[in-house]
Formats: C-alpha cells, structure tokens, sequence
C-alpha cells in the first residue's frame, strides 16, 4: 500500500469516507553500493532473456501472468481494478470483537484514519467501539491484496490494521515446554518481575544503533577515529537461583547514568 489511501468504511447502512495514511516512517540510514576502485555508484540495468543486454524502458515493462511454459498473459493496472467489486473496495465491518482477542502476531501495518465527509457518523463509530472497548473486523481488497482488516480506537484517535492471515503464520519451532508452576524459583522469578514493573513508555527508548552508526559516519566523513565508551563485563552466575538472587538485588539499585564518551550526532546524509 501507499502512504496514504483513500477508501471507506461501512458498519451496518452507516457509510464512511476515510483516508489512510501510515502510521509509521523509516528512520533507517540509507547505504548505495560503490565500486570501491572508482567510487562510483553502482547502476543495474534491466533486461529481457532475449534482449542481447539491450536495457527495456521502464514504460515498456508490464506484469504478466505464466501459464505455461514461457507463454504469458498481460495483465495490467485496468484489469485489477476491473476484478474488485464495490464491496471490495469498501472497509465494511463484518463483526465487532474485544481487542483483547486479537492476538498482536497477527498484525502488521498501522493507519490513522481520517474522515473525508461523514464526519457525524465517524465520530459515532469512534465513541461506540471506544465505550464498548470493542474493534471492528474487515476485509477489503487494498492495492491489489485481499486483507484481513481491524478498525480501533486508541486515544480519541481511530486506527486502522491490517492483519495477516491465518494460513500465514507459521509454527513455532521451539518445542513445547510446561511452565513452571510452583517452587522458590518461581517466587524469585515473580518478585524480580515485580521490581521490574513499570508502565511502557515508547518515548523513552531510543535507536541507539543509528546513533552509532551515524556518530562513525560523521567520524569518517572528517577522518577521526570512532570507538564505542568501554563496556562493563557481564557478570557469570553459577546456578539459576544466583542468577535470580543477583538480578533482585540489582533491580532494587537506582539506574545508572548512561556511559558518556560518544560525540553529538550530527544527521548523516542518506540517499
């Protein structure tokens, strides 16, 4: 899907319409593949099987579909849109489920969904599934996807996710183990979950990685060296009860200061 998408939403006759726009940006730090001799950017081309390495024009290049041996059948952006219905093309809400059911394994991209008309009937959805604490499920055909769909609402905002499939999740490869159930390993395990408690607070955590990264970029972009503040040795325990015993003991102890030593990390360029 695009950044941003138009659609809409129907519960029951009630009918909505919505732009989606993506919750979620990449802060990753862009690389391009160099030849190392003459620094320059590395450029692919794309050719046919029987081309003789002539490169095809990107308007000359279209989806086809193999149904048999090198012999295909064109389809284009016209004939997706010509197989969905007006019910595919809408996010129509089949049933209404308890968050909680939802399994987070399940999800996989996230939207905020904006009203564009019917703003009445948007918010009396949202105050709705938002007192009841239910969620909406949906399937809609987005892009060219047929997609399992939950509509929600998280702080006054309404949210879209679209869900894989359950053909689509794997097994576990870990094989099965039973919980421990009773025993003093178990009170330590619990009393250390206990001193660890704390509300989640996304804000709080940081990439440090890209900071890293960024920090050697710049170091070699104005020829310094780069080393990382030297790290404490990790304690070895000899049996699980010690690990359990030293870890409460550590966990009652005020946070340390994070280890200084990094430069100021100046935006790296990325391509």
């Amino acid at each position: 899907m695009a950044h941003s998408y138009k659609s809409s939403i129907s519960f029951g006759l009630v009918y909505i319409p919505v732009t989606l726009h993506l919750c979620v940006r990449s802060n990753d730090v862009s690389f391009n593949f160099i030849d190392k001799n003459t620094m320059s950017r590395i450029r692919y081309k794309k050719t046919c099987l029987d081309c003789q390495g002539r490169e095809v024009n990107p308007e000359d290049i279209v989806k086809g579909y193999e149904y048999e041996d090198d012999n295909y059948v064109i389809i284009e952006d016209t004939d997706f849109e010509k197989i969905k219905s007006k019910r595919d093309k809408t996010i129509a809400i089949e049933k209404f489920v308890k968050l909680s059911n939802v399994d987070p394994i399940y999800y996989d991209k996230t939207y905020y969904v904006a009203p564009s008309g019917a703003e009445q009937a948007y918010s009396l959805l949202m105050g709705a599934m938002e007192t009841k604490g239910m969620a909406g499920v949906a399937k809609s055909v987005l892009g060219t996807k047929d997609t399992l769909i939950v509509v929600r609402v998280k702080n006054g905002r309404m949210l879209l996710s679209t869900l894989f499939f359950s053909d689509e999740i794997q097994e576990s490869p870990a094989k099965a183990i039973k919980p421990v159930t009773s025993g003093k390993e178990l009170e330590l395990a619990q009393s250390l979950i206990e001193n660890m408690s704390d509300e989640f607070e996304p804000s709080l955590y940081k990439d440090e990685y890209r900071e890293k990264l960024i920090a050697l970029i710049d170091s070699k972009i104005h020829g310094k060296a780069f080393s990382l503040p030297k790290e404490k040795d990790e304690q070895r325990v000899g049996s699980l009860m010690d690990a359990l015993i030293k870890s409460i003991e550590s966990a009652r102890k005020p946070p340390e200061k994070p280890a200084k030593g990094i430069a100021p990390v100046r935006k790296a360029k990325a391509n």
